[in-house]
């Protein structure tokens, strides 16, 4: 078991998060305790070489019901995994590494890519990425804060 090095850190199952360095400040996650490893809302998906090694590009859209603020981001391939979803449908998906802001704190965290447009959540946060000090008050939600009223509204634009 791996042992935080930190005070550990109260988290909601739901919280605004960000991707720090990206120019992706707010992005609602659901905290997903049976998940493994983290999840992002990506389009766009293609795979390239550079330099010799496996690189993805992605288009990230922050907002659940339009396009604005969208990123296109490019990371390094950092792995290819088989995932099955709680209803048992099995995708192989690219994982990259990617920081994530969470309730205040940085954690690094392994992201597997996918297409999520029809979910309330753009992202989902993992164990791989709560074992590093998180803990989940199931009842709770945003204890890490939100963003100004104006930024939330753009999740609920159509």
């Amino acid at each position: 078991m791996i042992e935080p090095d930190h005070s550990s850190t109260l988290t909601g199952w739901r919280e605004w998060v960000g991707l720090p360095g990206t120019g992706v400040d707010w992005l609602k996650a659901k905290i997903d305790t049976g998940a493994q490893t983290s999840a992002l809302h990506a389009s766009d998906v293609t795979e390239f070489s550079r330099d010799g090694a496996d690189w993805v590009r992605f288009t990230v859209h922050p907002w659940q019901r339009n396009d604005l603020d969208a990123v296109i981001l490019e990371r390094p391939v950092h792995d290819r995994r088989t995932v099955r979803s709680s209803s048992g449908h099995a995708e192989e998906r690219l994982v990259v590494l990617m920081d994530v802001r969470l309730c205040g704190r940085r954690a690094s965290s392994e992201i597997t890519l996918t297409s999520r447009p029809e979910m309330v959540f753009r992202m989902l946060i993992g164990r791989e990425a709560l074992r590093q000090g998180f803990i989940v008050d199931s009842a709770a939600s945003y204890l890490g804060g939100r963003p100004e009223r104006a930024i939330r509204r753009r999740n609920r634009e159509a």
